[in-house]
């Protein structure tokens, strides 16, 4: 009988051996799942962080973005008003013209009656020597007034090459300020 006791406390012992081990296991492993719970945690939050710093990054560039386009939009802006000058300052020329031409016509008109007033052929020859000199002074200011529209074309010219350049300069901000975003692409090319 005092064998089976023997045998019954070593039984009991070992069982509360094999308990005590199992509890430690038990133990080891919910320590070792909070401890995963707890990088999973860490990694989420940092990851939350980067995100919303690539974010604030991609704000900002669309912001400068858009200010450039909107700068460079005033200065087309006033590029296209002052063309717009020239172009009534042409406008203002050409009636200029016409009307001398109108003028002109007029009195070029009154040379028909040459033929029906021979008696009076003096006075029209003073008349027409008049009229000529008149003539030839309309000639000059039609030549002043086809100078000055001259100028303004050219202005317009000289003034669609600084639109050409202001267009070719907002291509090149454009490209420049895409730099950022084609770099993103690259290091993110899992984003849509």
């Amino acid at each position: 009988m005092a064998d089976r006791n023997e045998i019954q406390e070593q039984d009991e012992e070992v069982l509360q051996r094999k308990f005590l081990r199992a509890v430690s296991s038990f133990e080891a492993i919910i320590l070792s799942q909070i401890d995963i719970k707890n990088k999973l945690a860490d990694r989420l939050n940092y990851s939350i962080r980067a995100g919303i710093i690539i974010l604030g990054f991609v704000a900002i560039s669309i912001l400068i973005l858009l200010l450039t386009l909107s700068s460079q939009i005033n200065r087309i802006s006033a590029v296209v008003t002052e063309m717009n000058q020239d172009f009534n300052a042409v406008a203002e020329s050409m009636a200029r013209v016409n009307d001398h031409i109108g003028s002109m016509e007029q009195r070029v008109a009154l040379l028909g009656d040459i033929n029906a007033q021979t008696a009076l052929m003096d006075q029209g020859m003073l008349t027409i020597a008049d009229d000529l000199e008149s003539m030839r002074g309309s000639v000059g200011e039609i030549r002043g007034y086809l100078t000055q529209v001259r100028g303004n074309v050219g202005n317009i010219a000289m003034t669609m090459d600084r639109m050409d350049a202001e267009v070719m300069n907002m291509s090149r901000e454009m490209h420049r300020m895409g730099g950022g975003a084609r770099s993103f692409n690259k290091m993110m090319p899992f984003l849509p």
